[in-house]
């Protein structure tokens, strides 16, 4: 019995291919970057490694001028802008503080439910809220304006709109030269309730709010922030403690930079300035130098320039503050 040789495929040869010779990779494929190469991508900075060159402290009560802090960590206090809780000057107020530092500004408190009985514009049938009234005085008679915000504006919608509604009419018929700077505390960070989680946090309204109205307020071109402690029912956390699973330094660093983003995008960093002091709606007062650590290592984190650093701790404050 005999077996025929089946035929051959038609375009397929009867020999097996050979595999094609595949392209070699030079050696130069897994070497890491030269040194040229990486120059070109600079890494940010260190954060341990980024410090002001100076600080003013421009948010100081004057209840804490005896305990303040004359050196941060390393860095040298060379200023404060001094919050007073009565128009009283406490005795000895230089000496309190070294000939090193200076005080570049001394603020004086004011309600804004009285008007001044120095005040001549005032008239109380032309239908102009007392408010506005008062504030416009302090436009008229000031260098500038500091405003403790003693309320949530920044995630309430209605506590803001009566906020931003005073202060527009306010300054709406000011002339030129009575642009003064306007200063807001106690608004970065705002009132915050820290048992809500960072995941929350960012779907939350009050956060939306609050994005939202940084983003107003920086609409007020000589509107300036004060990056102070904030009223959030606990003590500033004292440094960080690597071996500690629940670090309070850590967890507050992380809420802290997630209100820095918003404030940093609206208002650049030439419009915050430090201060160590919280709100005079606070009672106590806590240790300047871990709010300090706290501030520059949230900022250091978020890979700002030195510029920015410098800026936000010492020549902001000294450009509004320390000009005549």
């Amino acid at each position: 019995m005999s077996f025929a040789q089946p035929l051959p495929s038609p375009g397929l040869s009867s020999g097996r291919r050979r595999p094609k010779n595949l392209p070699s990779l030079p050696l130069s494929a897994f070497s890491p970057p030269s040194t040229g190469t990486s120059d070109m991508f600079p890494l940010p900075p260190t954060p341990s490694a980024l410090f002001p060159g100076e600080v003013i402290d421009a948010h100081l009560r004057s209840e804490a001028l005896e305990n303040a802090a004359l050196d941060l960590a390393g860095t040298e206090v060379t200023g404060v802008v001094l919050l007073l809780n009565d128009l009283s000057v406490p005795e000895g107020l230089q000496s309190s503080l070294t000939q090193n530092v200076r005080v570049l500004s001394v603020a004086a408190p004011f309600e804004l439910s009285a008007i001044p009985s120095d005040y001549s514009d005032h008239s109380e049938s032309s239908g102009i809220p007392q408010l506005i009234e008062t504030l416009k005085w302090a436009f008229s008679n000031s260098r500038l304006v500091d405003i403790d915000v003693q309320s949530d504006i920044m995630s309430n919608v209605a506590k803001y709109e009566v906020f931003e509604d005073l202060l527009m009419k306010a300054t709406t018929d000011l002339p030129g030269d009575r642009k003064v700077p306007i200063v807001l505390s106690n608004i970065l960070p705002p009132p915050h309730d820290l048992s809500l989680p960072i995941v929350k946090l960012l779907a939350d309204p009050s956060y939306r709010n609050y994005q939202a109205h940084s983003a107003s307020l920086s609409l007020f071109p000589n509107l300036y922030v004060k990056f102070t402690p904030p009223m959030w029912n606990q003590t500033v956390p004292g440094p960080a403690d690597p071996t500690s699973e629940i670090d309070q330094h850590r967890e507050w660093k992380r809420k802290i930079k997630m209100f820095i983003g918003p404030v940093l995008e609206a208002f650049g960093y030439e419009r915050i300035i430090f201060g160590t002091s919280p709100s005079l709606a606070v009672p106590s007062l806590l240790n300047p130098a871990d709010w300090y650590a706290l501030v520059r290592e949230s900022f250091a984190e978020l890979a700002v320039e030195q510029e920015a650093i410098d800026s936000i701790f010492s020549l902001n404050a000294k450009s509004i503050y320390g000009s005549p």
